[in-house]
């Protein structure tokens, strides 16, 4: 295929060609990665992502996205989320405002009056609508174990056959399914069911080698050394029982605060100073420096 050009999901002939088109987009996975999302792409299923935070599941949905030349539409959850902040919600003021304009020109015939106001024009397509709209389009359902128990049903229902329901207009089907990819931190158990509609990975903390690759992908004015030393304090941290181990995001951005400093080689005082973009809670900190930084940077 044209390596150029947008792939498309039914183009992408093996999950080492994809491997390779997200590289191209900066993005490293191993086999396993690789072949889960080529299987979601071929089978037309969701991709459910499970794993530390800052491990690479939210990068990946935005890579395949360049990948495909698609649009990513992203649904973050959290508490309390409902059917109506993630599928459509009605433009009241707009609404309101075509009202106050049809009783300025003298509107006489109240039934058609409120049959207006329930034209698409006045639909406003939440995340979950504008994906089952858009083709192609890949919707990134965004740590939904953040999200209450009635929302993963509802999603589910969405999921199973990629129609919505609105009363007011009817069944709005997906002409074409987006590419869905799901993500949960774990802070929660998903249900079996939505589980079940999925096809499932989790994803570790890269290996050393591939880390110092990514960094050296992503940050190329970063020193071979600077990469190399980054890496492995980061895999030494995610060793050292803190309250929140650092991810690849954090990696790059350690990595990044010291090229813009000037480093090239990682030593006890620059990384004092840098610390707060690796490790982001007091404690964290506090138990790293009381521990030491030699022992940090030299595994003593």
């Amino acid at each position: 295929m044209d390596e150029t050009a947008p792939a498309t999901a039914d183009g992408i002939a093996s999950p080492a060609e994809l491997a390779r088109l997200l590289d191209r987009h900066a993005y490293l996975c191993d086999d396993g990665l690789a072949t889960a999302c080529f299987l979601a792409l071929r089978m037309g299923r969701p991709l459910f992502l499970e794993g530390e935070a800052g491990v690479g599941k939210t990068e990946l949905a935005k890579t395949l996205a360049r990948v495909l030349g698609a649009p990513l539409i992203r649904l973050q959850c959290y508490e309390g989320l409902d059917a109506s902040q993630a599928l459509y919600d009605w433009d009241f003021p707009r609404q309101l405002l075509h009202l106050r304009a049809a009783e300025a020109a003298g509107a006489r015939d109240v039934a058609a009056l409120e049959g207006e106001l329930y034209d698409r024009r006045f639909l406003l397509a939440r995340p979950l609508l504008r994906a089952l709209e858009t083709a192609p389009s890949v919707l990134l359902v965004d740590e939904l174990d953040r999200a209450d128990d009635e929302f993963e049903a509802f999603l589910l229902e969405v999921l199973s056959d990629f129609t919505i329901t609105v009363p007011e207009l009817g069944t709005i089907r997906a002409e074409r399914p987006p590419v869905v990819v799901v993500t949960s931190n774990r802070t929660r158990e998903v249900h079996d069911a939505l589980k079940r509609r999925c096809l499932y990975h989790w994803l570790e903390h890269p290996s050393f080698d591939r880390e110092v690759a990514i960094i050296r992908r992503r940050l190329p004015g970063a020193a071979d050394r600077l990469a190399g030393q980054v890496a492995r304090a980061a895999e030494r941290l995610r060793g050292a029982g803190l309250l929140k181990p650092p991810g690849v995001a954090e990696t790059l951005d350690w990595t990044e605060a010291l090229v813009a400093l000037g480093v090239r080689e990682l030593d006890p005082g620059a990384a004092a100073v840098t610390l707060g973009a690796v490790l982001k809670y007091r404690e964290d900190q506090q138990r790293v420096l009381g521990g030491g930084l030699d022992a940090l940077l030299n595994g003593g």
